[in-house]
């Protein structure tokens, strides 16, 4: 029972985690800094390079839930545990995203123009994609 709830509250925190600011960024040390979340930096990503924005928006929106919703259904017996083995590459996909913005932050630094700082959102992506595969797994061997 605790597993499906675990795996259910990630039905709500992955939207949230989408909304959440996950970098701030700024130009210049002394302006202010632009929050940019998972949903402004695909609208950003639309209008300027489409085969990028179909990737993050398959790594990090569809990959998870359909992980997630994909591991529900076999809690519920709605689906077979064979499927489980496909669930975690969706986990390890959505993880590629995390690794992309850590990417980008370790570069925007680097480069030395401007200034990024890491914001609360990241940190709740990584958990709820961390959470989720932890969550397959048990799933896994729950229900063998």
């Amino acid at each position: 029972m605790i597993l499906k709830a675990a795996n259910l509250s990630l039905l709500v925190l992955f939207p949230l985690a989408w909304f959440a600011p996950l970098l701030k960024a700024g130009l210049l040390p002394f302006f202010s800094l632009d929050e940019i979340s998972t949903v402004t930096a695909l609208q950003a990503l639309w209008e300027k390079d489409i085969f990028l924005a179909l990737l993050v928006t398959f790594f990090a929106i569809f990959s998870p839930i359909i992980k997630v919703a994909g591991t529900a259904l076999v809690q519920f017996g709605l689906l077979k545990v064979s499927v489980v083995p496909v669930l975690s590459i969706l986990g390890k996909l959505a993880m590629a995203d995390v690794f992309l913005v850590a990417l980008y932050i370790i570069i925007a630094k680097g480069v030395g123009v401007g200034r990024v700082e890491t914001d609360w959102g990241l940190y709740l992506f990584t958990f709820c994609v961390l959470a989720s595969l932890l969550i397959t797994e048990l799933t896994k061997r729950a229900y063998k």
